[in-house]
């Protein structure tokens, strides 16, 4: 693994520098993508300094949105990718298109894609580690650059509710409120629903089936989201709702993309699911993950195997 010393040095060694993140992106995508974008704008004003992706910000484009890419920008530029585990989940398929890719990650390193990579499991979020990186090098952190790193932590710890945060975690969070960012504002942008969105989430619970085991799933097709006006992305507001019943440990919410394929979404309390992920052009973290299914069928076979880690668990917990 890279020290970040090492990827400072080779950001200093281009004049073009393009930034991607995941698709259909959370806060710490664009937060992680975002925050360090504009530390090197700020740092480096002679250099270009790109955000790429696919234009599907959706609710979060108030933390960041895309830059115009194309693929001659590509050309003699440092690439870097920030909270993407791999290659599938990139967001805009140029990013292997520059000189040298650097990969900037905290999920498990399953696909070890760039050249060069920083990648800590242990962190909660990206933009944490941009934030270490940030400090590491001396880059100040005005700001603009607080207000995108504190809204990736606040989203990928669940609030600071999350196992991997830790004490640094909440020194780096203090670190960015001390900038003067309004952190209310963040926390209800991250949390506040539309009232359609709302309904949506109650269909979800009248749709969940809930296995013995307490593993459960609900699918939500194109007609329920169009009943609604909701776009596919949208709907992602329902994933956490399931954990909020006390007897469901793991959970799948199936959203039905316009082209028949399903996005899924990978929940848990305690069984490790980003392995199952992985198996279906996915990943994520060991309680939080996303993959793709194809039809139903792939859908059917993606909640069994939810219900048998979800039994194996029970049962390890239970002897113990």
């Amino acid at each position: 693994m890279a020290t970040f010393d090492e990827i400072y040095e080779k950001i200093k060694q281009y004049p073009t520098i393009i930034l991607h993140r995941h698709t259909s992106p959370d806060p710490d995508a664009l937060g992680s993508q975002a925050g360090l974008a504009r530390a090197l704008k700020a740092t480096f004003p002679e250099k270009r300094i790109l955000c790429a992706g696919e234009n599907d910000e959706g609710d979060l484009a108030w933390i960041n949105t895309m830059d115009e890419v194309t693929k001659d920008d590509y050309k003699g530029a440092l690439v870097i990718t920030t909270d993407t585990a791999n290659t599938p989940r990139i967001s805009n398929k140029l990013y292997d298109q520059g000189d040298f890719l650097i990969k900037i990650d905290h999920h498990p390193d399953v696909d070890p894609y760039a050249d060069m990579s920083y990648v800590d499991p242990d962190a909660p979020a990206a933009s944490q580690i941009i934030a270490d990186f940030l400090n590491a090098e001396n880059i100040e952190i005005t700001p603009d650059i607080a207000y995108a790193l504190y809204a990736g932590m606040v989203g990928d710890t669940g609030r600071f509710m999350y196992p991997e945060t830790s004490a640094h975690t909440f020194e780096i969070a203090s670190q960015l409120a001390k900038t003067g960012i309004n952190i209310t504002e963040i926390a209800r942008n991250i949390s506040d629903v539309t009232l359609n969105q709302a309904k949506l989430q109650a269909m979800v619970l009248d749709y969940m089936t809930v296995d013995p085991s307490g593993a459960a799933y609900a699918v939500l097709t194109q007609e329920d989201l169009k009943k609604y006006d909701i776009t596919d992305d949208q709907a992602s507001v329902t994933v956490s709702t399931p954990g909020r019943i006390k007897d469901i440990i793991a959970w799948n919410v199936f959203v039905e993309k316009p082209d028949g394929t399903f996005r899924v979404h990978y929940r848990s309390k305690g069984p490790v699911i980003n392995e199952l992920a992985a198996k279906h052009d996915g990943g994520g973290h060991a309680l939080a993950s996303g993959a793709n299914a194809k039809d139903m069928a792939e859908v059917k076979q993606i909640f069994n195997e939810v219900v048998e880690v979800t039994k194996k668990y029970r049962e390890d917990h239970d002897a113990k």
